[in-house]
């Protein structure tokens, strides 16, 4: 295929709007090296499902379905085909078009059984860039809280998310002097969660040994902050993920934070579906058209205890393929390299999804997509634009994944007996749902291809979310600040995203400032105009007035759009 550099340059819309749906990205007028061989990075991008260039794998072992008893893991078979009269040729229609088994152990009626703990894997938990230095950050992974925050030196600590004395969130605490303060009693913590001031402690008594917080091992890693959930095994540092692309000399990314209202296995389910994005996300950027859907075709390259791998892409653009990879326990990156023809200058491109549980039914996403090069125009728009039609794209999928999550819980049977995966558009689903077979039964809740492990504990429904009592009491923490004026609930943008975003949180505020500035312009002028008896004074004085109306809608229509939720209005063609 050839291309220029000119063209290159026409289509720099194309090439960001990429950045919120990476999978539809237009390169008509580029060239994708498409062989290892022929493009060293992409070499490097494959090497990657090395076991060994990862971290050390512990090889799987196979058992018979009939031989399976892992408490409360179920396992089911699949429906025999229909073999009478007509229904036989049309039983083999459907399995030339439905995704079916992959592996010879399938086939045989195996499961293939990887030895794998929850606990034993670092976590994405915030970005480093919005972690507040003034207040405590509440977070969860699966069903454990945490409370993650700066100290004196501007060390990172996370501890469990309650007070030894009477269990109080220590995330609705405060920071003094570097110390995270519980704010039911004072009791106060630092470093290794010895506690080391109790002020209801006589002058002459010692603090209690047991009055210690359990503490978690978290690093920073390319800007994200993860954390170790195992107390039984050490932290291994290998297995944290490292990302080729964003540690390439000029790689920028637009990086935004989200808290969602649907099960993190749903949410990955979502992320890798790249049939979904021209229908669901029609006309949301420059990019996405429901008139784009098609078949798609998918080549799996790899599979491991770890994940998955492979290429996909339009079956009307073979050259234009991606390279997904899904990794233990919860990250997917969809990655292309691109090469101008005319000046042969190679270009990087990531889509990152950072995934964490935060229990039954909920999920936080890191979203990262950047490259090593932007469009011009872009840079024209503030990040938060970019952040707030992100928000827009997660709430075009919130009503299906929401219902999707409720039909899992309800009818309690693996997804193979639910869905219709076809081979055109749901192969990255089904090679997940049955990546989640392996390793399922070492995480505390699953929903398989084949089996399901229902969770053990009954979901846990805060009225009173970690940081609402706190974001009055404490000085602008993470979780707002702004007051009552936005209902806490994850169906809400404001507490799905602005409140962990401090890029979005500074806006909102600053557009509500200069729209009360221009509140009081606008009476001022308006009042003086009525004063004035000279026509000519009059008239600038009204015209001012209007001006400054303007800008009170404007900065009112900035505030909404960071704000308010997207709701669908319904394209016919």
């Amino acid at each position: 295929m050839s291309s220029s550099s000119s063209s290159f340059a026409s289509s720099p819309i194309q090439s960001n709007m990429a950045l919120f749906h990476p999978f539809f990205s237009h390169s008509t007028s580029l060239h994708l090296h498409q062989t290892p061989k022929q493009s060293q990075p992409l070499k490097l991008l494959l090497s990657l499902s090395s076991p060994t260039h990862l971290r050390p794998f512990i090889p799987s072992r196979k058992i018979s379905l009939s031989s399976i008893k892992c408490g409360a893991v179920a396992d089911t078979k699949p429906p025999p085909l229909p073999l009478d009269g007509d229904q036989a040729p049309a039983a083999e229609e459907d399995h030339k078009v439905m995704v079916g088994p992959t592996s010879e152990a399938e086939r045989r009626g195996e499961r293939v059984v990887a030895d794998y703990d929850w606990t034993e894997e670092w976590y994405p938990l915030y970005l480093t860039q919005d972690i507040p230095d003034d207040a405590p950050l509440g977070l969860t992974v699966f069903d454990r809280q945490l409370v993650l925050y700066r100290d004196g030196n501007g060390e990172l600590q996370c501890y469990q998310d309650r007070c030894p004395h009477r269990l109080a969130k220590l995330s609705e605490g405060q920071l003094i002097d570097g110390r995270l303060e519980c704010l039911y009693h004072g009791w106060q913590f630092e470093g290794q969660g010895k506690c080391v001031k109790i002020p209801q402690l006589p002058a002459d008594a010692k603090i209690p040994k047991s009055a210690c917080v359990k503490t978690y091992e978290v690093k920073d890693s390319q800007g994200v902050v993860w954390v170790w959930m195992s107390h039984k095994t050490p932290p291994n540092p290998a297995k944290i993920p490292w990302f080729e692309n964003f540690a390439r000399p000029g790689f920028q990314d637009t990086s935004t934070t989200h808290e969602l209202p649907y099960d993190h296995s749903i949410l990955l389910e979502n992320l890798m579906d790249p049939a979904h994005v021209p229908i669901s996300h029609d006309r949301t950027d420059w990019s996405a058209k429901r008139e784009d859907a098609q078949p798609l075709f998918f080549e799996v390259t790899e599979r491991t205890d770890r994940g998955f791998a492979g290429w996909w892409g339009k079956t009307t653009d073979p050259s234009g393929k991606s390279f997904l990879r899904l990794e233990a326990p919860c990250s997917l990156q969809n990655n292309r390299e691109i090469v101008d023809d005319k000046t042969g200058e190679k270009h990087y491109f990531s889509g990152l999804f950072l995934c964490r549980p935060t229990g039954q039914g909920k999920s936080m996403l890191i979203v990262r997509f950047g490259g090593t090069k932007r469009s011009p125009i872009a840079k024209l728009f503030p990040k938060w634009y970019f952040h707030q039609n992100a928000g827009k794209v997660f709430e075009q999928d919130m009503g299906f994944l929401s219902s999707q999550n409720e039909i899992l819980m309800k009818e309690k049977v693996p997804t193979k007996e639910l869905y219709l995966n076809l081979k055109s558009s749901d192969t990255w689903v089904a090679e997940y749902r049955k990546w989640m077979d392996k390793v399922g039964h070492g995480m505390p809740y699953h929903f398989g291809h084949s089996t399901i492990s229902l969770p053990k504990e009954p979901a846990v429904v805060e009225h009173a979310p970690a940081g609402l009592v706190a974001g009055v009491s404490a000085s602008l923490p993470a979780k707002g600040g702004i007051g009552s004026m936005h209902a806490p609930n994850l169906a809400n943008r404001y507490f799905r995203h602005v409140v962990h975003c401090k890029i979005c949180r500074d806006v909102v505020k600053a557009f509500q400032a200069w729209q009360r500035a221009l509140t009081a312009v606008a009476v001022a002028f308006a009042a003086l105009a009525i004063l004035v008896s000279g026509r000519q004074w009059k008239a600038i004085l009204l015209v001012s007035a209007a001006i400054s109306s303007a800008g009170v809608y404007a900065c009112s229509y900035a505030v909404a759009l960071n704000t308010t939720n997207f709701i669908r209005t319904h394209r016919r063609l």
